[in-house]
């Protein structure tokens, strides 16, 4: 069974408008590691939205760990772009991760137990940030951060782990560890993750969806000056980053 599955999928924000996307067919198998990239406004947060339920296609199907997206959503781990909260709230980063169990087996809120804190723990030992359980959250810097929001999302511990951007607010060393942090992840759940840094993801995933409005899958060997300039309709240079 794959794990996510679209087929045929056109999708508008109000009757007569232009598709955001329009005729997307792919999947993703247990175990994937999925790179989505395209333009700004290309249809890329759109489809992730879709893929969780938020959205429904007015054309075409989508499938979620074999059913309705709205039905087994409490078994994906989400990283948005930006964090939902202030990061001035007074709230403690294991506070935050907590918040990852929610909706999660039927949970909501109304206190956390001793089992959810260690649930906690672990998602934090997992994103290799333990140490700053206690922290305020506003004092974290933007690498940090983002291991917190992925720990909330491996909180719950999902079947399939789906990151928009999350490398965006980062330098490029905090996002060198956080892409090969979740390398290791990909052994364990399907991965689906946005990005703009073309070049840098193609070392990590196994396949990359191009979108602008349609989507073409390639196997990461297939990504060429050329194929990428066609997606973005501007010159593009790739920079290697490992510098050989």
């Amino acid at each position: 069974m794959n794990i996510v599955e679209f087929d045929n999928v056109t999708f508008s924000y109000r009757a007569g408008a232009p598709p955001v996307l329009e005729n997307v067919t792919f999947s993703v198998a247990p175990g994937e590691f999925f790179g989505l990239i395209g333009p700004n406004a290309s249809g890329k947060s759109t489809l992730l939205r879709l893929m969780i339920g938020l959205l429904k296609p007015q054309q075409g199907s989508v499938r979620l760990l074999g059913g309705d997206p709205r039905e087994n959503v409490h078994r994906v781990g989400y990283v948005p772009q930006h964090p939902t909260f202030s990061r001035h709230f007074p709230i403690s980063v294991i506070e935050v991760v907590m918040l990852g169990l929610l909706g999660a087996n039927g949970r909501r809120l109304g206190g956390f137990t001793a089992g959810d804190r260690e649930a906690a723990l672990a998602a934090l030992r997992a994103a290799e940030i333990e140490s700053v359980a206690m922290r305020p959250v506003s004092t974290l810097s933007g690498g940090q951060l983002q291991r917190v929001l992925i720990a909330r999302a491996l909180a719950c511990q999902p079947e399939l782990l789906v990151l928009d951007e999350p490398t965006a607010n980062v330098d490029v060393r905090a996002e060198e560890d956080i892409f090969a942090l979740l390398r290791g992840y990909s052994e364990g759940m399907a991965i689906v993750v946005v990005s703009h840094d073309v070049g840098f993801i193609s070392s990590y995933v196994d396949r990359v969806g191009c979108l602008n409005r349609r989507l073409a899958v390639h196997e990461t060997a297939e990504l060429t000056g050329r194929l990428i300039e066609d997606l973005y309709g501007a010159p593009v240079r790739v920079i290697r980053h490992d510098h050989a």
